[in-house]
């Protein structure tokens, strides 16, 4: 009998070789039906494969991100057997499951094409398959045996896979009258897939390497139900609104120019001013933890990024040296702050009692992305980091982690954002030779994050083998108001750089010890963190951040002065906005305010004029009433200061 344990920590026992669909039905009917998936001790499998031995046994639904890959996955070879059958010859590349959907890399053949007209007869073929409730059936075959089948299909890419795959590791999977090369899992059979969507089709060359062919990806979605179909691609539309390259053009936030560089945006007056006021908020927040700011250069030596390891890394790939008059001098445009930091930190002794040192600086770093990887804010060329270094003892990186979590958790309450998941990467136990350092200092590195991430009762996730090779990390995925996920806020432990750049620090028995680097970027970078930002409020920024927080709408040109007299009042207090004077009708001024995400507008008039008041209507929201001029500050005031209303420890 096996003993399988299931989520709860109960165990049930069923018969030698049960397979994850005998659990499910050993649950309930319900569950059964639902099935699309098992995972045995970590590892997702097909539901109707044997388990072998006692384990930890969990069925996997459409709920589950697992199941909902092992369901785009299983689509993503329905597709394929859709394209063989459409399109005769055509060759197949590699096929997985992204995070919403799938994708299929082509290759066509001189002469034939595919563009987003050709999806819906796509889309009935794949749903004309599924109806067949094909099984997804798994074989082991010899290495000899998948690449005569392949050679024999006249399959180039599978061939190419297969080179580097080895024998007794390779498995094919049939529906239908399709097989692939594929390590699975998949879901039982087609018929759960009930609605599909063919949403875009791209260039991408084989294995991301640009030497090599240029294939066609498809990309897709499926869903068990039409409804779930019609909810996400109401949510397309609504990303396609809150886009940041449209809403950063109509708010005169930020511009690209070919003249000045792909991937190098400029930030106009209004985004300007929204960059700036991010700064000033994390700057408060850093002066109150004991960050001390720092400025560094935009280029440095070669010989820098040589010692620290980026030129390694980034060297062959970024922008090409920047040679002087004089030979063999060259300097490099930085790709990281970190560097410049360390040197910092060696421009004098550093005694046990001096540390934490913590230094912080808003640093622009470039790096040359591929230019069909540029995406508005998200990948661009120069970004600038709200980069922070942090020199302190290993008895101090639990604290200094604590410290570092409380100021990502002000950043990301202020700008609105509940949802996310803190993610603690750890190194791979079975593989340390990927990694530097000593196991105490590991140890003692992932114990700290982890007692940390659970002191603030952190929704947390753990994956082995996601640390740096130079120590463990802490990521904060943030899911946006779509339910997309994005990585913003990080937290590095670093023993790598300390030991390239020999810092030291004079310890209390008067040895010479190598001091703890912790890398902290709680925005991440502020080009990005303002795409997000954007796209995750659809331009309706928070109050204390928004570029302009009203705007003055006198009625006719008699009231001009009178707007003025309200404008002149709000700026003393500090807010932000405008008077608008054109020779307009009030409901255009209106609208015009509306489009433009103003979060107030004041309208005055004849009655606000003799009253002192101001009729105040709220962005999407419309009249709220008229009031003093000092109730509307008071107001305005006390929403900014709820809205602030956490500090770091």
């Amino acid at each position: 009998m096996l003993n399988i344990t299931l989520p709860d920590g109960s165990v049930r026992q069923f018969v030698d070789g049960a397979t994850g669909y005998d659990v499910a039905a050993g649950i309930s009917e319900g569950l059964a039906r639902n099935a699309l998936g098992v995972r045995v001790n970590g590892e997702v499998r097909d539901l109707h494969r044997p388990i072998e031995q006692d384990a930890d046994v969990a069925i996997l639904t459409w709920n589950d991100q697992d199941g909902k890959s092992t369901f785009w996955h299983s689509s993503a070879h329905l597709l394929a057997e859709a394209l063989e059958a459409l399109y005769p010859g055509v060759k197949l590349g590699i096929g997985p499951s992204i995070e919403n959907g799938f994708y299929y890399d082509i290759d066509l053949g001189e002469g034939r094409t595919i563009s987003s007209e050709d999806f819906p007869e796509i889309e009935k073929k794949m749903l004309e398959l599924a109806k067949k409730k094909s099984q997804y059936e798994r074989r082991a075959v010899s290495k000899a045996d998948a690449i005569a089948y392949f050679t024999e299909k006249a399959d180039p890419y599978k061939l190419d896979l297969l080179e580097r795959l080895d024998d007794g590791s390779i498995t094919f999977y049939t529906q239908g009258d399709f097989t692939d090369l594929c390590r699975g899992p998949h879901i039982p059979d087609t018929s759960p897939i009930k609605a599909v969507k063919l949403l875009n089709v791209a260039g991408a060359y084989w294995r991301g390497d640009e030497k090599n062919k240029q294939l066609t990806r498809i990309y897709g979605i499926t869903f068990p139900k039409a409804k779930e179909l019609t909810e996400y691609l109401e949510k397309l539309e609504e990303a396609k609104r809150r886009d940041h390259r449209k809403l950063g053009k109509e708010l005169e936030l930020f511009a690209f120019s070919d003249k000045v560089g792909a991937g190098l945006p400029l930030w106009l007056p209004k985004g300007t001013a929204l960059r700036e006021r991010l700064e000033q908020f994390l700057r408060r927040a850093q002066t109150k933890a004991g960050y001390s700011p720092v400025v560094t250069p935009h280029i440095g030596s070669k010989e820098l990024y040589v010692t620290s390891g980026h030129y390694e890394k980034y060297g062959a790939d970024s922008f090409q040296p920047i040679k002087t008059p004089n030979p063999g001098e060259e300097f490099f445009l930085k790709p990281m702050n970190c560097p410049h930091h360390c040197e910092i930190y060696k421009t004098k002794p550093r005694s046990y009692r001096d540390l934490p040192v913590r230094l912080a600086e808003f640093g622009t770093v470039y790096r040359y992305e591929q230019s069909g990887e540029l995406h508005g804010l998200t990948r661009v060329r120069g970004f600038t980091q709200d980069d922070a270094h942090i020199f302190c003892r290993p008895d101090q990186v639990k604290e200094e982690f604590l410290k570092v979590i409380d100021i990502v958790l002000y950043v990301l309450k202020a700008l609105e954002f509940p949802d996310f998941t803190a993610q603690i990467s750890l190194r791979d136990p079975e593989n340390k030779t990927k990694y530097i350092g000593s196991d105490e200092n590991w140890a003692r590195a992932e114990a700290a994050i982890q007692e940390a991430a659970a002191e603030k009762g952190l929704n947390t996730v753990t994956e082995l083998g996601e640390a740096a090779f130079y120590g463990p990390k802490l990521d904060f995925m943030v899911r946006d108001a779509l339910g997309r996920k994005w990585q913003l806020g990080t937290i590095q432990v670093d023993y790598n750089l300390p030991e390239r750049f020999e810092l030291e620090y004079v310890a209390s028995d008067n040895s010479r010890q190598r001091p703890v680097m912790i890398h902290r970027a709680p925005f991440g970078s502020l080009e990005r963190f303002v795409a997000v930002l954007i796209e995750h409020c659809g331009g309706n920024f928070p109050l204390w951040l928004s570029p302009e927080q009203f705007v003055v709408l006198p009625i006719s040109e008699k009231y001009h002065d009178y707007a003025q007299q309200v404008y002149d009042t709000l700026v003393q207090a500090e807010l932000r906005g405008t008077v608008d004077h054109r020779d307009e009708k009030i409901g255009r001024k209106i609208r015009d305010a509306e489009v433009s995400k103003v979060p107030y507008m004041l309208i005055v008039g004849e009655k606000e004029q003799e009253n002192c008041i101001v009729s105040v209507r709220k962005h999407g929201e419309g009249d709220v009433g008229a009031m003093p001029i000092t109730d509307f500050v008071q107001d305005f005031q006390a929403q900014i200061a709820a809205m602030m209303d956490g500090k770091t420890k």
